[in-house]
């Protein structure tokens, strides 16, 4: 939803711990000349009463949906929202870019937390990956995990170092260095360090971030965002796109920033998990037609890093149903259910233009369908086989794994 603003453009002041005297004299000016000052109850307690003569209004729980109608009872006021830091980093400065427009703002950005936690440790901030887990799963910070790297987490309140530190030491990174940095910038900063498996410190200040150096076990499975996972990495019924066939397959669906896949027939949900680790911003959605499996994919979501990735039942009965609302997806998986009449056509008509199809064929009724959709539609046809070294008695002999025929189309027209 959008919201038309017509009144002057509402300033989004960032404001630090150092509160009232960190801000410089536009900010300042542009506060005590505001109608209606937004903010949280905190960060209004940060500007004296003398310096405003605005209406203050807390922000209320949860916030985001009550955004449009606040803007649309102040609407042709002159408006101010305080926000922490840095509003356009993770901050309301976005949500509002959104909901009013970028041209309807005037963003006054304070150092970010990321800013003044990379200066107290000398960390270069443009080298340093940054996960916010305010409002989102502890574990969306794991595909960043790698030994060696050094990774800034936003924390949601005081329990995030905690448990953090448990993450950690469940994934094979216990002997990662934490350093928690509370209250940056204001008179009541604190920073401690620790080694994340003898974590036990109390919970401290909620304003806080926490910065990891991660040191991997050298016995835990290496789990990096290029595509093709070890399939140790997964559990379920072995339903399961092995882990060569799978880079090559991502390799084709070509995954990009915030980009949706469509998985068909998850199996283990192995294809939209790698899909989604690429980048945090990318999505899925895989749709099995067994219960049992659908559990599986989300468990083996979470315990990857990526609870976005979103599980529905079979995909003609979940996309025929009168109330389904599905965006058109960038690109689509089909591994499991090929020969079902219609499947290829329903999953054609609902990718959009310029979108990419690739399915997997292990059957040589499957590979038929393969070969007749690539004389009807294009692309390209490849055929995989993976040999795999075994024991033969005190020898070692190569192991063929079933052939796959792969069919890879992209979308020029939307017939």
């Amino acid at each position: 939803m959008t919201v038309v603003w017509s009144g002057p453009p509402v300033v989004v002041a960032g404001i630090g711990a150092d509160g009232w005297d960190g801000l410089g004299r536009s900010a300042r000016e542009t506060i005590a000349k505001a109608e209606v000052l937004f903010g949280s109850a905190r960060q209004l307690a940060l500007v004296p009463e003398r310096d405003s003569v605005g209406e203050r209004v807390v922000w209320p729980s949860p916030l985001v949906p009550a955004l449009a109608g606040l803007f649309e009872r102040y609407a042709g006021a002159r408006v101010c929202v305080l926000a922490s830091g840095d509003p356009m980093f993770y901050g309301i400065g976005v949500t509002l870019a959104r909901l009013l427009g970028a041209q309807a703002l005037r963003v006054l950005p304070q150092p970010s937390s990321a800013s003044l936690a990379c200066a107290r440790l000398g960390w270069g901030l443009a080298e340093t990956p940054v996960v916010s887990v305010v409002g989102r799963p502890l574990e969306t910070v794991l595909p960043e995990l790698v030994d060696g790297r050094r990774v800034l987490v936003l924390s949601a309140d005081e329990q995030t170092p905690r448990c953090l530190a448990e993450l950690l030491g469940r994934n094979g990174f216990g002997d990662s260095a934490l350093t928690v940095l509370e209250q940056l910038g204001g008179s009541a900063e604190h920073i401690e360090t620790g080694i994340a498996k003898q974590w036990q410190r109390p919970a401290g200040d909620p304003l806080n971030i926490v910065a990891i150096e991660c040191t991997a076990d050298p016995e835990r499975i290496r789990a990096t965002r290029s595509p093709g996972l070890p399939d140790e990495l997964f559990s379920g019924d072995g339903q399961l796109t092995k882990n060569e066939v799978r880079a090559l397959t991502l390799s084709a669906l070509a995954p990009a920033p915030g980009e949706l896949l469509w998985d068909i027939g998850g199996g283990s949900g192995s294809i939209a998990i790698e899909w989604c680790r690429t980048h945090p911003s990318c999505r899925a959605i895989t749709f099995e037609r067994v219960e049992h499996r659908r559990q599986q994919i989300t468990d083996n979501a979470v315990a990857l890093g990526v609870p976005q990735v979103v599980v529905h039942g079979e995909a003609r009965t979940e996309l025929a149903r009168d109330d389904a609302e599905f965006a058109a997806p960038d690109a689509i998986f089909i591994g499991g259910g090929l020969t079902e009449d219609g499947l290829f056509e329903t999953c054609w008509a609902q990718l959009r233009q310029g979108g990419r199809l690739v399915a997997n064929a292990v059957t040589a009724e499957s590979e038929s369908l393969l070969l007749g959709w690539a004389a009807e539609r294009g692309g390209t046809l490849r055929k995989f086989q993976i040999y795999r070294a075994e024991p033969l008695g005190s020898f070692t002999t190569w192991r063929p794994q079933l052939p796959v025929t792969q069919l890879s189309v992209v979308k020029l027209h939307n017939a």
